[in-house]
């Protein structure tokens, strides 16, 4: 058995790179099976959260003819902030990693973005912002998540035009994107479940910034709940990368994504222009109404929305889409 190496998206601008990924123990368990159902699909979710990360690995980045060297945290969790010099490639391009064990060199390849020249950024929530999860009743989205495939998941109607859309938005070269982000309390665990899951519904191509991963069977049962401060402070980092990026905030009314919002755009002022949340429930939340009408006073377009047809009208209506 091997240690198992795991790649995320990295993203980058003029000065800097950020690329990211885990090392695990060996294991027998066989990876998450897409095509699995029911019970056995049950059964990969749980082996997801029984994994075991390796602390202290030696990991190695391959980038412009140099090897640089990094170990990985406690968790099991590697990170590299490395500096830009002279690097004229935009869009979305590859880096590899590796790790050795037993003198075998184990390597792995992903992908980071560099946007594209361009003045357009976009953050987006997953579960029940576009992918119908039911975060209002844990025991259903649990449920859910155990016993229906990825194949089986659901995107809320017309939500793929709208980010589609969104993801060309501005830009005269369509195939061109804009700087898309997944920002979730799920956890790194589910990650190639969320990326599999966004390519069978044709969604942006994304970078995801998730919550720490989780190596225990109880964290199973309160996966995506808990504390969000986390995605205030990936949001808040996302802004400061990007600050010359103009954003839009889309998330839903199920749990905290009006009130991190609020605190971005109050705390950004001027790189905000559109705010969309979803209505889960079956009428909207007034502390909710209150909140998006002071941030129309802040010069932030809002839309607090039940079908996704609502909120593509908002685009057009603002300019944000043709």
């Amino acid at each position: 058995m091997k240690p198992i190496l795991k790649l995320y998206r990295g993203y980058a601008n003029e000065q800097e790179l950020i690329v990211m990924g885990h090392v695990f123990k060996p294991t027998t368990k066989e990876d998450y099976n897409f095509l699995k159902k029911n019970f056995k699909n049950a059964t990969s979710i749980i082996k997801m959260f029984q994994i075991g990360t390796q602390p202290n690995a030696d990991v190695y980045l391959h980038l412009n003819g140099k090897k640089i060297h990094t170990k990985t945290l406690d968790d099991g969790y590697f990170k590299f902030c490395i500096p830009l010099v002279d690097d004229s490639k935009y869009g979305w391009i590859d880096y590899k990693i590796s790790i050795f064990y037993n003198d075998e060199e184990i390597v792995e390849s992903a992908s980071f973005i560099k946007p594209n020249v361009g003045n357009l950024g976009f953050i987006s929530d997953i579960d029940d912002t576009f992918l119908i999860s039911h975060t209002g009743n844990p025991l259903k989205k649990l449920y859910i998540l155990l016993f229906k495939n990825v194949y089986d998941r659901r995107v809320y109607q017309d939500v793929v035009a709208h980010y589609q859309q969104l993801s060309t938005a501005g830009r005269s070269d369509k195939t061109e994107q804009n700087a898309f982000f997944y920002v979730s309390s799920s956890e790194w665990n589910l990650y190639r479940f969320i990326t599999k899951f966004a390519e069978i519904n044709q969604l942006p191509r994304a970078v995801l910034l998730l919550k720490d991963i989780k190596t225990s069977l109880t964290n199973l049962f309160f996966t995506g709940r808990g504390n969000h401060n986390h995605k205030f402070e990936k949001i808040k980092h996302i802004l400061e990368f990007y600050p010359n990026l103009i954003y839009t905030l889309l998330g839903d009314d199920s749990q905290q994504d009006p009130y991190l919002y609020e605190n971005i755009c109050k705390i950004f002022p001027l790189n905000v222009k559109a705010v969309y949340i979803r209505q889960t429930r079956n009428s909207k939340v007034e502390k909710v109404v209150i909140l998006l009408k002071n941030l129309e006073t802040l010069n932030v377009k809002t839309c607090y929305f039940k079908d996704s047809s609502q909120a593509i009208a908002h685009s057009k209506s603002i300019g944000l889409i043709s």
